[in-house]
């Protein structure tokens, strides 16, 4: 069955939309992506085929997927361990196996889309029934893209209206180096400000001066033009 997914992945490939996935998703030398592959596939595809094949792939043919060279392999195998966790979640075991085996391979994890789209829907989902606590280790990882799994994964904590790990993980990351996290961190703030403005309030006052100017620019979003500019002006 690997196969044949392998096989009608391959058969959607659209080499021009390669072109433009790989500059896109800075696959350059020395950027993040640096040296990704794409075969051209859009996401809403993907999602269509993850459905017809989810309950027949195996773990192992996932990992497979994952140390795939092509982005949208891995991208597929982890739609599918999406959807398998979704579908356990009756079974704890399953889910924790599932949970386990995606920390295991996040150095194949390793493009902020395929962070995104999986994050919040295993690592977050599994944390916030769990009340387990990995994600400040993943903040201080040397790995960009585990340090991203950290932040992203607190949404699921943002939808129960639990922002304590949001803002503890983002006040860990308020210095990081990399654009991809300021990005990530100012918009998990931005999720807990529409749930509660108050909150983001709170924890931006004693720091939105020190803020990169990204991460701020995203947490403000949502707020109203005029007190938005007071706190990008200093004036708060």
């Amino acid at each position: 069955m690997l196969e044949q997914l392998k096989k009608e992945i391959h058969s959607r490939a659209n080499p021009e939309k390669a072109k433009l996935l790989q500059r896109f998703f800075k696959t350059g030398k020395g950027e993040y992506g640096e040296g990704d592959l794409f075969l051209g596939i859009n996401l809403p595809v993907l999602r269509e085929i993850s459905k017809r094949y989810f309950s027949l792939i195996s773990l192992k043919d996932l990992e497979e997927l994952l140390d795939n060279k092509y982005h949208e392999m891995r991208i597929i195998a982890l739609l599918i361990l999406m959807l398998q966790y979704k579908k356990s979640k009756k079974n704890r075991l399953m889910q924790r196996k599932i949970y386990e085996f995606y920390l295991k391979k996040t150095d194949r994890i390793n493009n902020w889309d395929l962070v995104d789209i999986s994050a919040p829907k295993i690592v977050g989902d599994f944390l916030w029934k769990n009340k387990e606590d990995i994600l400040k280790e993943l903040a201080q990882s040397p790995n960009l893209w585990e340090r991203r799994i950290a932040i992203i994964s607190t949404f699921s904590f943002i939808k129960n209206r639990d922002f304590g790990e949001t803002l503890a993980i983002s006040n860990m990351l308020l210095h990081d180096e990399q654009d991809l996290i300021h990005k990530a961190v100012g918009w998990a703030l931005r999720e807990v400000g529409k749930k509660n403005k108050k909150v983001l309030e709170l924890f931006l006052i004693s720091r939105y001066k020190e803020m990169p100017r990204t991460m701020l620019r995203y947490a403000l979003e949502k707020f109203p033009e005029e007190e938005r500019q007071k706190w990008l002006k200093g004036e708060m």
